[in-house]
């Protein structure tokens, strides 16, 4: 087997396959992982992004250095506080993608306070994720935080700008 990379307009995933494409269902990713891992890797929700400049989204940019993966992930805010949409956008393995695209999940229709209860743990329980890949599931806790914490500081920033005006 040889590392394919394929290349989409929102995300970038290297697969293991055979040199005749078979799909990743046959592969040995697939037999070594839960099928909620699998399920959401092949098939993520809410891939892409929000406009970060409009006052409503969050933005949350996270790495791991360990092992490269790089996670973004992007939330709309109403007014009353709850997240109407998010998106995300990961360079990683297939454990991260699985893990943004469950964050983008799960957070939707919440508070922003709300969101702020997901942890780590209840990723990587629900994905089954293997112990050596716990750390993506602390990248999207820490995405989650992360774009919340912006959010907060756009209308913290939007306030204060109101007021003295």
């Amino acid at each position: 087997m040889m590392p394919i990379t394929t290349r989409f307009a929102s995300r970038v995933i290297t697969r293991r396959t055979t040199v005749f494409g078979s799909s990743i269902a046959n592969s040995p990713f697939a037999r070594s992982y839960h099928e909620n891992i699998v399920e959401h890797y092949e098939n993520p929700r809410n891939v892409g992004s929000l406009d970060k400049n409009e006052l409503s989204v969050g933005t949350g940019l996270v790495g791991a250095p360990a092992c490269g993966d790089v996670m973004k992930l992007q939330i709309k805010v109403d007014d009353d506080g709850n997240i109407t949409e998010s998106k995300f956008k990961t360079f990683g393995c297939g454990s991260a993608i699985a893990a943004s695209s469950v964050a983008t999940e799960w957070v939707k229709g919440k508070n922003v306070d709300e969101v702020l209860a997901i942890k780590n743990s209840d990723i990587a329980a629900h994905l089954k994720l293997p112990p050596v890949k716990l750390h993506c599931s602390m990248l999207a806790e820490d995405a989650i935080k992360a774009a919340v914490k912006d959010w907060k500081a756009k209308q913290a920033e939007q306030l204060s700008s109101e007021a003295a005006a």
